[in-house]
């Protein structure tokens, strides 16, 4: 009877863990669905990494055990967060160089670069984030202090938008630039034949082409510390925009191996390779990796004068900015991407760029479709061009904290007529009746309820200005959050797979601290994430 009493409890044990059908059931939340009828609901139940049954907690738990069992205790739930638009190895290498967002001064960056030479001793200085519309004297900088710090030392420092960058002398004779050199696209700067060391959206390349690439084990670093942060700010899926085809084996090795489990939606840049790569292999689909699209630029940013406007810059004479290729060479890539069944997504900024690739988008997708071909930023759109995006079904993907970083300064390149032209969301919105939205992270911050709050408040963090910018155009909150989820999803093409809390989802979902959808607008800014999940997986908790 001894060795029968063990044996009976192990059967037992055994029956008991037969006897679960679910791994997860979340509880005692209010769970923003966000599917067709943006219905709540106060439960679900995940098994295998996917939404099982959604609704009343009494009646799943009639039918569901589950392993682990998630008290919510009353707190908001949404479906994991969805940048559509970022910049994600672009950041992780970031988080490795200096950091130079919201200094306020050229000295304070001089300063910055100085601490981090001391700490790293050897190979080039990279840095990242600075924007001479922060400081007191708008005016972009010049090099000497970096040439009399760094002689010999390499240092190239990125504008915030990654449209321009200073580099010193030691860095531009690597490059072989010279005062008076011309470079289609872009701008090298001097002053009475002397370089500033600023170099311009085309003009940036003949330089950071010199740059030495990161290592494997660097490249992995910075792919695992962006997602560390991402699930911090509840992202579970990001698109990052504008990569070589090189990056698709490492990214899809590292989530083979459970070191990436943050899900991707890959777009190729725009070099020969990448198309050959795509157009060979089609599209290339994992529950993590999403590779089926090509990201161009038309033109550089407002930051920068590197927009391309229809008329003139209010703050520089005789001055329209350019585009960075010729019309021939959109029409043609349009063209070939069309042909093969791609997704097209191209950066626009000004008007002059914005209608020009609404009209090359036009000429090749002849009236409604579904290839959800995306015109990424839309910042500055004539009214007159506005129309194109319903004819054809383009979809513009925003950035609403671009409105509210560049709102201050914004005026002085456009002036208040143009400027009414811009950042226009809800203009957008009508045209197809949604509209995904991202960060450009690291271009601004990698919240999603930043970006919410930017939406639905027009207002900085700072809470200004006091009556929103432009408000005609801001998003109502079930619009922002269907911008920040189903809707970017569907600027995926994953609309059916992710986005929203249904059953036969992927179990991505965020808890907050608060509810987004009900606190009021001062607070929004201050909600934290509690925690992340992914397939089910926590992935991130607020310590």
């Amino acid at each position: 009877m001894k060795k029968l009493i063990p044996f009976l409890l192990l059967l037992a044990l055994a029956c008991k863990k037969q006897a679960y059908n679910a791994d997860l059931l979340v509880k005692n939340a209010l769970v923003y669905t966000v599917d067709k009828n943006f219905s709540v609901a106060e439960a679900f139940v995940v098994k295998g990494g996917k939404i099982l049954a959604v609704g009343k907690a009494d009646s799943l738990e009639a039918i569901y055990t589950a392993k682990e069992v998630l008290d919510a205790q009353g707190k908001a739930v949404y479906p994991g967060f969805i940048d559509d638009h970022s910049h994600f190895y672009a950041y992780g290498q970031s988080l490795q160089e200096v950091h130079l967002a919201n200094t306020k001064s050229w000295d304070e960056i001089v300063d910055s670069v100085l601490v981090f030479s001391q700490r790293n001793a050897d190979g080039w200085i990279i840095g990242r984030g600075w924007d001479q519309n922060k400081w007191t004297v708008k005016q972009f900088p010049s090099k000497e202090k970096l040439d009399s710090l760094f002689p010999v030392r390499p240092v190239v420092l990125h504008r915030i938008d990654g449209h321009a960058i200073i580099a010193n002398q030691a860095a531009l004779n690597l490059a072989g630039i010279k005062p008076g050199q011309k470079v289609a696209g872009g701008e090298i700067m001097a002053i009475n034949g002397k370089l500033t060391g600023v170099l311009v959206d085309n003009a940036v390349g003949i330089l950071t082409r010199k740059i030495p690439g990161l290592s494997e084990n660097e490249i992995d670093s910075a792919l695992v510390s962006a997602q560390r942060n991402c699930f911090a700010d509840g992202l579970t899926t990001v698109s990052d925009c504008g990569l070589p085809y090189t990056m698709v084996s490492t990214i899809a090795d590292l989530q083979h191996k459970g070191a990436l489990k943050i899900r991707l939606y890959v777009l190729l840049s725009d070099k020969q390779e990448n198309f050959d790569y795509l157009f060979k292999r089609g599209v290339f689909k994992t529950p993590g990796l999403n590779v089926r699209g090509f990201k161009l630029y038309a033109d550089g940013a407002l930051g920068s004068r590197g927009a391309c406007l229809l008329q003139p810059y209010s703050d520089r004479k005789n001055w329209n900015g350019y585009l960075l290729s010729s019309r021939e060479h959109y029409a043609d890539v349009a063209a070939k991407v069309a042909a093969k069944g791609f997704q097209l997504c191209t950066h626009a900024i000004g008007d002059s760029a914005n209608r020009v690739i609404l009209q090359v988008y036009a000429s090749v997708l002849h009236g409604k479709n579904d290839r959800r071909w995306r015109v990424e930023h839309a910042q500055i759109v004539n009214p007159a061009d506005m129309h194109y995006f319903g004819d054809y079904n383009i979809i513009p993907s925003v950035q609403p904290t671009h409105a509210t970083s560049d709102m201050n300064w914004a005026i002085t390149r456009l002036g208040s007529t143009r400027l009414k032209a811009a950042y226009a969301y809800q203009d957008l919105l009508k045209q197809n009746g949604w509209l995904p939205l991202g960060t450009d992270f690291p271009v601004e911050n990698i919240s999603p309820i930043y970006t919410f709050y930017a939406a639905v408040e027009r207002k900085d963090l700072s809470g200004k200005p006091e009556a929103g910018f432009q408000v005609e155009n801001a998003l109502s909150r079930r619009q922002a959050l269907q911008g920040v989820t189903i809707w970017a999803a569907r600027g995926n093409f994953e609309e059916n797979e992710k986005g929203s809390i249904e059953p036969g989802k992927y179990a991505d979902f965020v808890l907050l601290d608060k509810d987004i959808m009900k606190v009021s607008g001062t607070e929004l800014a201050g909600v934290n994430v509690l925690t992340t999940y992914v397939n089910g997986e926590k992935v991130y908790e607020k310590k």
